[in-house]
């Protein structure tokens, strides 16, 4: 099971990155453990600047606007 963190306050990218992330895993049947991480403190944490940030397994993969499909799919 992939553990994966979506860093960012609430913004529809935000949003749209929860909902891309769910619809990939699902489309290719792997298990994720998918949380959202909104305290600035703790996405500071990470080093991100520029949200939506994206950590899978502990590795930041992504910063800044929503991730396209393939690239998503490429985490998983």
């Amino acid at each position: 099971m992939k553990d994966v963190k979506v860093l960012g306050t609430g913004c529809a990218n935000c949003r749209n990155t929860i909902r891309l992330i769910e619809e990939v895993a699902t489309e290719k049947g792997v298990a994720i453990a998918l949380s959202k991480v909104d305290a600035l403190p703790e996405i500071m944490k990470y080093g991100v600047m520029s949200t939506p940030g994206v950590v899978v397994d502990g590795k930041v993969v992504h910063s800044g606007g929503v991730p396209d499909r393939a690239k998503v799919a490429g985490w998983l």
